[in-house]
Formats: structure tokens, sequence, C-alpha cells
């Protein structure tokens, strides 16, 4: 029973998960189970996973968070538009000018918080009304549509399968690489920890994680499969939570990250330059909020004054979620991943069930609280341990 219980600990948001899409998929006799509600949630919810990627870097260090995605996402997409619509500028030459602002406006929040001491939610949330002010009288409060093809292309439509059929053998094979992919890695991640006396979750734990995680890899390649494919945005997603998880897991620049929210001052006074991490982490945060604005103004192929609307609060939402610690120092890529993924599932159910957008807030709410709760407790067992 103890170690019943221990595995319910260690992957409860994994089991969690699993019980929702069960729960939906009875609510919606069948619907949420459609190949074609696989795709959506990997369409309507990419932007989540490439902004709760930057906001976990910043929750890293002592809970930070940043308010001002979803504006910048507005602001830049307004930019974006205008150039390549009304202005008649290549989609490169945009990309590139809409790059650049981003990380402007990442180096002028992250030089506002980290070098002139500023609280972060107070800078961001100044960079949410003023950017989405911004965007929206870059707009002059009207949508512009039009996008050119090239542009969506890059973040649009599914890649083709190689073999031709009606269902994308293409996209099992990249499921069944991507299961072993992450077994080998798995296991050879518990191996060096053993080696090197390191603390390492259980071979039962093990097992259940691969278990869970490459059933659903498979279930999402089969009804992509008899969809469209593999999308486009989740090879960005992929490719992004890849290297971030390299960057977290693997290197310096990453550890760094987790010794700031463990202990700040001791981090400062072992050499480390804080503020610099601090700066980089903001930077970072924008230059993958240019990424998700890219992907939102493929998607809708316009840009219009209410983009981005809750894209922070979704973002924050998912770390949480995903266990990412609201106090820092604690939470991974795979975490966050599965709370982006348990996010975007309930926004696809309630919908499917036609349930209320103001319900839908309540629902997330309710679920956000209790992840929090459930963090708060966790932490009182292993302290009372």
């Amino acid at each position: 029973m103890k170690n019943v219980g221990k595995i319910f600990k260690e992957h409860t948001m994994q089991i969690v998960l699993v019980l929702v899409v069960i729960f939906f998929t009875i609510m919606t006799n069948g619907m949420m189970f459609a190949p074609s509600s696989f795709n959506s949630l990997i369409a309507q919810n990419a932007y989540v996973y490439v902004l709760a990627t930057g906001m976990l870097m910043c929750m890293l260090i002592k809970g930070n968070i940043d308010l001002s995605v979803g504006a910048v996402v507005c602001f830049i997409d307004a930019v974006g538009a205008q150039l390549m619509v009304n202005k008649g500028v290549s989609v490169a030459v945009s990309m590139l000018v809409m790059l650049v602002i981003g990380l402007i406006i990442g180096a002028f929040l992250g030089w506002l918080i980290a070098y002139l001491n500023i609280p972060p939610w107070i800078a961001t949330l100044g960079g949410f009304l003023a950017f989405r002010g911004w965007g929206t009288a870059v707009l002059d409060g009207l949508t512009i549509g039009g996008i050119p093809e090239g542009f969506t292309k890059l973040f649009n439509g599914a890649i083709p399968d190689i073999f031709g059929g009606s269902i994308n053998i293409t996209c099992i094979i990249v499921g069944v690489i991507a299961c072993v992919i992450f077994v080998l890695t798995q296991v050879k991640s518990r191996a060096t920890k053993l080696k090197k006396g390191y603390e390492a979750q259980s071979l039962t734990s093990l097992i259940v994680t691969c278990v869970i995680i490459c059933a659903v890899i498979i279930l999402f390649a089969v009804k992509l499969a008899m969809y469209n494919g593999i999308p486009i945005a989740l090879v960005w997603v992929a490719v992004i939570a890849l290297i971030y998880n390299f960057i977290t897991s693997k290197t310096t620049l990453g550890r760094y990250f987790y010794a700031m929210g463990g202990n700040m001052e001791a981090t400062r006074l072992s050499g480390i330059d804080t503020r610099l991490i601090l700066f980089i982490a903001y930077l970072n945060m924008q230059f993958l909020t240019v990424i998700a604005s890219w992907m939102t103004m493929a998607r809708l192929t316009a840009a219009n004054p209410t983009a981005g609307t809750n894209f922070e609060l979704d973002a924050i939402s998912a770390c949480i979620v995903g266990g990412v610690s609201a106090y820092g120092g604690a939470g991974s890529i795979f975490g966050m991943i599965v709370g982006a993924t348990l996010i975007g599932v309930i926004n696809l159910g309630m919908s499917l069930m036609g349930i209320d957008t103001n319900w839908q807030k309540v629902v997330k709410g309710i679920v956000l609280l209790a992840a929090v709760v459930f963090e708060i407790m966790n932490n009182k067992s292993k302290k009372i341990k």
C-alpha cells in the first residue's frame, strides 16, 4: 500500500489527466476521443506550451511571473500584420522586426526587474496595460486579415505523409520513435543518478511513468494519423520542449535557475551573477512570446485587438498545475507539459459539452487552487517526515 501511495503521489497529475480524459469522453459521447479533437487540442493550445516554458524559467526564481505576455502577443501581432499586409514588407523581414521588438521588450522588462529591483508583477503589469493599449492603437481597433500564406504555412497545417494512404503512417512511426527515445532517456537518467549516488525514482515508478507517457504518445500518434497527421504547431512545441528540457536539466545555466529559487542570497554569495540570470529569464520569456505570437497569428490568419487575452493566466496555470512551485526552485518541463495538457483537455472538454465560458473559468480556477493546495500539503508532509 505504501508503494501504491508513493506512486500516486509521484504521478498525481498524470493520473488526474487520464481520469479527466475518461470523464469528458463519457460526457461527450466519445467526441473527446475523435481524431479532430486531438488535432484541436494541439492547435488551440500550442501557445500555452510555448509561453508556459518561458514562465517556468521565471517561476523557478522565487515564483516570479510575467503578466505582460498576452498583451505583448497582441502588440507583436499588430506590428507584424501592419508590415506584412498594409506595408507589403516580406515575411522574413517582418518576422525579424517582430523578433527584435520582442527582445527589446524583454530586455527592458528584465532591466527593470533585475537591475532596478522593481517587483516582477508590477513591472509586467505595466507591460500588460501598455502593450494591450499599444497593440489596439496600432490596429486602430480593427482586425487585419489576409496574412500571407508563406507565413501561415510555417506554423499552421500538418506535415505530409511520405507513404500516402488513408492513415498517416509517418505520424505513427514518429510516435513509436518518440516512445523509444523517451524510455531510453528515462532509463539512462535513472542509471546515471544511481551510479553517482543521487536519489532516483524507484523502478516501479519508472515503469509507471514510461507506460503512461508511451500510451499517451501512441494514442496521440494514432488519432492524429487518422486526421491530418502531425500538426506543424506540435513540431514547434516538441522542439522547444526538448531544448529547454536540456537547458534546465543538463546545463550550468539551468542549475543557476534552480539554485536561485532555492536560496537567492546563498547563490549570490557563491559568486553567481543573480541579476544577470534574472535578466535572462525575462529576456527569454519575451523571446518565446514572439514565437507564441507567430503561432497565434498563423492560426487566426489575422491580427486583432483581443489576441492574447488571458494567455498569461493560461501559462501560469499550466505551470502551477504541472507541479512548478509557486515559491520557486522546483518544477520541470515534463511537469509543465502535463499541466498544459490538462488545462487544454479541460478547455476542450467543456467546449464540446457546450458549457458557458464563465463556468469554464470557474472550473479552471478551482483546478488551479487545488494544485496549489496539493503542493502546500505535500510540502508539509515532507517536513513532518
